[in-house]
């Protein structure tokens, strides 16, 4: 294991309250080269359930702008009012108080000073402070955050903060914020980020939080995030913001979450780079276990998912939409064909909008992920890429799914759809031991599947099915034999082997030649009519029904020097954006 995983696994281990052994379960180093633990387990963590924690006092807190705020409960004297600004001073007891807010006011808000576990119930509670955060904690233990009925939040446009305190976000916490119940919280920020907390945040019920932010991000958990359960949405549009923000990691274990991101590119003077938006940036880890999660990025230069370590998705549905152009001037280096001048080398500014953009490895292993990038890779590792389970359909203009080292598809069911260069791009070997794989290059130089052959690695065809549109990466290794012939475009194809079915749609446009594989000589059918079984691969494909119809075409044996494929690697990990 990279050192730089061992770091991670060390929060993990603190956050998630769970060992080592629960976490990454056992050490395993892939056959085909792409080495790491296949699998990672989060466990939450005993002391987020609210039920686990009892409170010595309930303190009932209204808003009212008429009237000004009033309290309740609060036999201490803990609360201090004036109009409607509250202060909580709560660090001179060792009582875990529960704070209920109710009542209205448009220019108030609650600020809270505790050495104690705390539980803020929002009960039809709104709350705007046109001088700051609307909620303030400067507490550091964990906040319980129970939502109900209907729950609003905002800030203003600028922040009177005192010097010796942080005030980031419209709801605002120095300590962990675990939320549940079943109500909707609204988080409206226009002077700062949205849901900020300086620990981690949680989502464990089935409440509703909707969060926007036109200057900064929408919800941010220094230490990581955590979505269990619930419905959450968050939408930023200010240059380089995150829908979703940790410098560490973000945990899906459930839930649907929706992230909207239109903000593009911009130099960052504190910092001295340019740094673009994204829907997800975890700067250590990111684990995909189960809920929806779904992304837009419209912005110059904009991400989906963007991830400084490695990336797990194993089960859920992520679906992916870039549609952002490129920012900067620089096409990269040498890859033919590239947009802004053909210079050889990338400059500081440039940032290219691609789907899932992970710089550790990528593991997949079960799930549906659908990512689309318009201008650039649609899933790309800078380090290596293994799929042992799932669906997985990838389309751009660029390569759809791209890695800097090696590559191992041996199960899962994978689409890679490329319109203007190679369907499945490796810079180290790629291997193909098992699943189903479609993949689509545009035409030559560029391919459907291509391995970095200039480099000395190769593309390794053992097992699986393969249906690949545009040939393969010349001097591939063929230990399962791979047959020939052509196509025609938007047509239903039928490939029969060992007696399943497997129906693909063509493209409107691809590279010239069709190469399949299978563990027995297939049969190919065009024209057919697909019936039954699943439809997969964005409509492109459907599986486990048969075929009605066509005529059975002609293959015949294929091998990587027969003049299909080969070529140049399609611009490899020395692509545009490094």
């Amino acid at each position: 294991m990279k050192k730089r995983e061992l770091f991670v696994l060390g929060i993990i281990v603190i956050a998630c309250g769970c060992s080592k052994e629960n976490l990454w379960g056992s050490e395993e180093s892939s056959t085909s080269g792409v080495s790491g633990s296949t699998t990672v387990e989060t466990v939450i963590d005993s002391e987020d359930l609210i039920a686990n924690t009892t409170f010595a006092r309930t303190i009932t807190i209204t808003f009212s702008d008429s009237d000004g705020a009033s309290v309740s409960g609060d036999e201490n004297g803990i609360v201090s009012i004036d109009g409607n600004a509250v202060t909580v001073n709560n660090t001179s007891t060792t009582e875990k108080v529960q704070y209920v807010l109710t009542g209205s006011t448009t220019n108030g808000y609650l600020k809270i000073y505790s050495n104690n576990k705390q539980a803020l119930v929002l009960d039809g509670v709104s709350i705007t402070n046109p001088g700051g955060a609307a909620i303030n904690n400067q507490g550091k233990k964990r906040c319980f955050v129970v939502v109900n009925g209907t729950n609003t939040l905002a800030d203003g446009s600028s922040y009177n903060t005192p010097e010796d305190e942080d005030e980031k976000a419209a709801f605002f916490s120095e300590g962990q914020l675990i939320f549940s119940g079943e109500g909707s919280l609204t988080i409206t920020a226009k002077g700062k980020s949205g849901l900020t907390s300086d620990d981690y945040i949680h989502f464990l019920g089935t409440q509703t939080v909707n969060v926007s932010s036109s200057a900064g991000h929408g919800i941010r958990g220094k230490d990581f995030i955590m979505v269990t359960d619930g419905t959450i949405s968050s939408e930023v549009s200010a240059a380089m913001k995150k829908g979703m923000s940790s410098d560490s990691l973000v945990v899906f274990n459930g839930g649907s979450t929706a992230i909207k991101v239109t903000g593009g590119t911009a130099y960052d003077s504190d910092d001295q780079e340019y740094k673009s938006s994204a829907g997800i940036k975890a700067d250590q880890l990111l684990v995909m276990n189960d809920g929806t999660l779904t992304i837009t990025n419209s912005g110059q230069g904009g991400k989906g998912i963007s991830c400084d370590g490695p990336a797990y998705f194993q089960g859920g549905t992520v679906s992916v939409t870039v549609t952002g152009s490129n920012y900067g001037s620089s096409s990269g280096s040498g890859r033919p064909g590239g947009w802004g001048g053909g210079s050889s080398s990338s400059s500081d500014s440039s940032k290219s909008a691609k789907g899932i953009k992970i710089d550790g490895n990528i593991y997949i292993s079960g799930g549906d992920i659908y990512a689309y990038a318009k201008n650039h890779e649609a899933i790309e590792s800078k380090a290596q890429i293994q799929i042992t389970g799932g669906t997985v359909y990838a389309q751009s203009s660029d390569d759809a799914i791209n890695s800097k080292g090696n590559m191992a598809i041996t199960g899962g069911h994978v689409c890679a759809y490329s319109t203007g260069n190679d369907g499945i791009d490796t810079n180290g070997n790629c291997y193909i031991e098992g699943g189903v794989v479609y993949a689509i290059g545009c035409g030559s130089p560029e391919v459907a599947v291509d391995a970095n052959t200039e480099g000395g690695y190769k593309l390794y065809v053992n097992g699986g099915i393969l249906f690949a549109i545009g040939g393969l990466e010349g001097g591939s290794v063929l230990s399962q034999a791979c047959y020939s012939t052509s196509w025609s475009k938007n047509n239903w194809y039928a490939l029969t082997a060992d007696g399943e079915t497997y129906c693909f749609k063509s493209p409107s446009s691809g590279g010239s030649g069709l190469v399949v594989s299978a563990a027995s000589k297939p049969t190919v059918f065009t024209g057919v009519t697909p019936e039954g079984g699943t439809t997969e691969f964005n409509g492109m494909g459907v599986f486990g029904g048969s075929a009605n119809g066509g005529s059975q075409v002609t293959i015949s044996s294929y091998s990587s020097g027969s003049g299909m494929g080969g070529g140049t690697p399609g611009g490899g990990f020395g692509g545009w954006g490094w």
